[in-house]
């Protein structure tokens, strides 16, 4: 089973990129987007009539928004986490897909002020009893998404000045070790290793991405069942879709 995770930053400015063709040769059997900033209507069909489509788009026109799309029919599809002011923003999907649940998140960015990091710390605390929930459910857990969040030192090049930036603040790093404690391993840095620079998003300034200076934002993270049956990575700096890349996982299920 192959998993893939991006923040398109806007779907249809990806799919002109070329989201559709890199989906297709990279064989994709789940995709989970984020930032969608498309209705349904909008997005259907976009990256090619391969998969099962399912969205959970934003209240607001041209906001956030996430989709999931699976090669096979899912058995089960439930769009937000149960808190109105958090669903309107189109944040979480959870898919029921071959035995495993998926879950597709986009956590609330805290760069544009106080206000915007209070709401983000609110989300955080209500979906960690969300994912929480999940987890002790017992059933094979999949959490794919934008996490804006860079958990450890090695998941930023430029740490030592980003200490008190949203995205690296203590409180954000203490919250996602309580995440990983609810029963979730890391994959990708399971399987990179503990000190292997692996980032996923880089500023479009000052040649960033070509420089690799870049911050680990997107995850993979799975319950121990799963996690211990992936084998391989790649994080798809090329071609450029958006300011993150698609971050690529196989697992032997």
């Amino acid at each position: 089973m192959r998993v893939v995770s991006l923040n398109v930053n806007g779907l249809r400015s990806a799919a002109r990129r070329g989201l559709g063709g890199v989906l297709g040769d990279v064989s994709a059997d789940i995709v989970c987007l984020q930032e969608v900033r498309a209705s349904p209507e909008q997005a259907s069909g976009l990256v090619g009539n391969a998969y099962h489509e399912n969205w959970h788009p934003a209240a607001r026109a041209g906001y956030s928004g996430v989709g999931t799309l699976t090669l096979a029919r899912p058995s089960r599809v439930a769009a937000g986490s149960g808190r109105t002011e958090f669903d309107s923003e189109g944040r979480v999907l959870v898919t029921d897909v071959g035995g495993v649940s998926v879950l597709n998140v986009y956590v609330p960015s805290g760069t544009m002020g106080p206000a915007r990091q209070a709401v983000k710390m609110a989300f955080l605390d209500h979906f960690l009893g969300f994912v929480g929930g999940l987890a002790a459910s017992g059933r094979p857990l999949v959490v794919c998404g934008d996490m804006n969040i860079a958990h450890r030192q090695v998941d930023l090049k430029n740490w030592r000045s980003n200490q008190k930036t949203s995205g690296f603040l203590p409180e954000e790093r203490e919250w996602f070790s309580h995440l990983l404690d609810v029963g979730l391993v890391d994959v990708v840095r399971n399987l990179a290793g503990d000190e292997s620079e692996v980032y996923t998003w880089w500023t479009l300034r000052a040649g960033a991405r070509e420089r690799n200076v870049g911050w680990r934002l997107d995850y993979q993270l799975a319950t121990p069942d799963v996690a211990g049956r992936a084998t391989a990575f790649e994080v798809l700096r090329s071609p450029v879709l958006s300011d993150h890349a698609p971050v690529v996982v196989d697992y032997d299920l």
